[in-house]
């Protein structure tokens, strides 16, 4: 799911203004949705658990949150989102440009800590728990932020921006001199981007293991050794999930039919579609409507 459809299926729940690229939204598992499936973008996102507990990953480390913990997802990363098991759990989602950290122009503290931190050339902390160092003081700056953007008095984007300095600079020097990802790790994290990201643009097409191993520049034998090795599962079986979680969306937030519905994410028969869905959900499409609107 890319960043503009995100944004759009929690367009009522944006608590700031347009015109300033900080954005929060408010979600609940499984009220809104199971899973939000593996995925990149350009934006910084922060993910505060309220309630409950579920599973995120982030660049294929996975690991089970629970309320109070917080999860710092830099640009370009790959993370998902997952309901764990029968267990509900709320949370705040935060995303913003890294354009309101840095001005036009010479900005030492741009050059020497946000942009090295952005490309990922050093290590700051993924996975933020009550144990961390400084972490009272890291809950707080985005506690203070939350009602800043509730209360939106004149100004407020200065003090937002000074929380948010201060809660880079409590990641940045809690971690040192640790060494940053190895590039060796980064190489395949950067193919498996741009064939993630193609399947986000492209799920309501015709997709083949042929084509995407194109896109790669693979052969088609390595291309499915290479997918299955780094995701823990075939292509085709990644694309059907990928696109019933798009399509169970749609028969929550939307009122066209079933057969539109299938269309849309890319099954072309349908009752292939009600049999993948059924494996996947344990019900029926319309079974699954009729319970998410009751």
């Amino acid at each position: 799911m890319n960043i503009a459809e995100y944004q759009n299926y929690h367009e009522r729940k944006s608590h700031t203004d347009m015109n300033f690229p900080y954005n929060t939204y408010l979600c609940s598992m499984p009220l809104d949705f199971t899973v939000v499936p593996l995925h990149w973008h350009d934006e910084i996102e922060l993910i505060v658990i309220k309630k409950g507990q579920g599973y995120v990953s982030v660049d294929f480390e996975t690991r089970t949150v629970t309320a109070g913990d917080m999860v710092f997802v830099l640009p370009g990363q790959l993370h998902s989102i997952e309901q764990r098991a029968e267990n509900v759990m709320e949370y705040e989602n935060i995303i913003f440009k890294p354009e309101i950290l840095i001005t036009k122009g010479n900005d030492y503290c741009a050059d020497k800590f946000i942009s090295p931190m952005l490309r990922a050339e050093c290590s700051v902390l993924t996975f933020i728990t009550p144990s961390c160092t400084d972490y009272p003081c890291l809950l707080g700056c985005i506690s203070h932020i939350d009602q800043l953007c509730a209360a939106r008095p004149k100004g407020y984007q200065l003090a937002l921006k000074g929380y948010l300095f201060q809660f880079f600079f409590l990641l940045i020097s809690a971690q040192g001199n640790k060494e940053p990802l190895q590039k060796a790790r980064q190489k395949p994290l950067k193919k498996l981007k741009i064939l993630l990201k193609y399947v986000e643009e492209h799920y309501a097409e015709p997709i083949t293991v042929e084509k995407m191993a194109d896109v790669v520049f693979y052969s088609k034998s390595h291309f499915m050794k290479f997918f299955k090795i780094h995701m823990g599962t075939g292509f085709i079986e990644y694309l059907n999930d990928y696109r019933l979680t798009m399509a169970a969306r749609l028969l929550v937030t939307t009122e066209d039919s079933i057969l539109e519905i299938a269309s849309q994410t890319g099954f072309d028969n349908l009752s292939y579609f009600n049999r993948l869905f059924r494996r996947k959900y344990a019900q029926t499409p319309g079974q699954y409507r009729k319970a998410a609107s009751s």
